[in-house]
């Protein structure tokens, strides 16, 4: 029986239609990744490594930043996000102690990532190597926050209501200054923060702007900056981002943000959001043996609660050995029991 092209044509399109059905059982019995990483309380202790990418993958050798640091806080505790790779970790307990020194009164820390990394069962659709870290414009106070605080306060915005400018009444140059410090990190990549705030940095800044161009417009970003590492030492299966753009972003690249298309509501249906449909087959094949790996003897184990130790240290008995990771690149932690408070 010869076929004419139109029939053909519709018998070809019900396959296709029926396949994703017949498909459906397999995948809807297999559990999400979300779940799986979401259900791990402590990470793999396993050499520190990054697999896959910033919004697909996961993390080994993890290690947490204390609740209460030197010159910072870490707040929505329950989340159980305070980990990264030590290199992340590392960034965030430097910045808290230079930027003290620049005058910022310490930093209110936010998600991090989960013990193992992978995707997180709400918010974000990164963080999930253990590379990124989000820190609260807002100035620690002067005082310990409570544990219901660290869960319920509200982070100051930075932009006026209604607007898509800095609300000249927070904005400090004590924000300029946290932001240039963590972008001469040469470890840093990318911050990103809302298009009004790098519009005001844009216009205010003056002497060496180079910086700038690390400071990247994100949608939301309005009460907190988002750093980001490359790919660290050791990492082989760790995908790298493409470059930012030479120069400092002050152009029409910014201008763009302050149209109406980036804020246009999506057209057409609704699509489900990668944390909800993702599996481990959607992830680096890495990422099955970071959830079997064993974990530490306890979560204090594996708690950065002050300033790094130089390498040298090591040669005094002072060693990572105890963790069961592999030396670090260029420094290493020496953790402690948490202070009871």
């Amino acid at each position: 029986m010869r076929l004419s092209a139109r029939t053909l044509a519709a018998l070809l399109l019900g396959l296709a239609l029926a396949l994703p059905l017949a498909q459906a059982p397999a995948f809807a019995s297999e559990p999400l990744a979300k779940e799986l990483f979401g259900a791990h309380r402590l990470p793999a202790a396993t050499p520190p490594r990054a697999h896959g990418s910033y919004s697909r993958g996961c993390m080994e050798g993890g290690v947490a930043i204390a609740v209460d640091g030197p010159n910072w806080q870490a707040m929505r505790v329950s989340r159980n996000r305070r980990w990264g790779h030590p290199e992340m970790v590392r960034i965030v307990e430097r910045l808290s102690r230079e930027a003290a020194a620049d005058g910022w009164p310490g930093l209110l820390v936010g998600d991090i990532s989960q013990p193992r990394g992978g995707p997180m069962l709400t918010g974000h659709a990164s963080h999930q190597i253990g590379l990124d870290a989000d820190i609260w414009f807002t100035p620690m106070p002067n005082r310990r926050l409570s544990a219901q605080e660290r869960e319920n306060m509200a982070p100051r915005s930075l932009i006026a209501e209604g607007s898509l400018h800095v609300d000249e009444r927070h904005w400090t140059r004590a924000h300029e200054a946290v932001l240039r410090r963590a972008a001469s990190y040469s470890e840093v990549e990318r911050i990103l923060v809302h298009p009004g705030i790098k519009k005001k940095l844009c216009d205010t800044v003056g002497g060496d702007r180079s910086w700038l161009g690390k400071i990247r417009p994100f949608w939301g970003h309005d009460y907190h900056f988002h750093i980001r590492i490359g790919c660290p030492a050791g990492s082989n299966n760790c995908q790298r981002q493409e470059p930012v753009a030479n120069g400092t972003g002050c152009d029409a690249s910014l201008d763009w943000w302050f149209t109406e298309e980036p804020w246009r509501p999506a057209e057409g249906p609704q699509q489900p959001r990668a944390r909800d449909v993702m599996t481990m087959a959607n992830l680096p094949n890495a990422c099955r043996a970071v959830l079997q790996a064993p974990s530490p003897a306890s979560e204090a184990a594996v708690t950065v609660t002050g300033p790094t130790l130089p390498r040298s240290a090591a040669a005094a008995g002072q060693t990572s050995g105890a963790l069961g990771y592999a030396p670090m690149p260029e420094t290493l932690f020496v953790p402690r029991e948490r202070p009871q408070r």
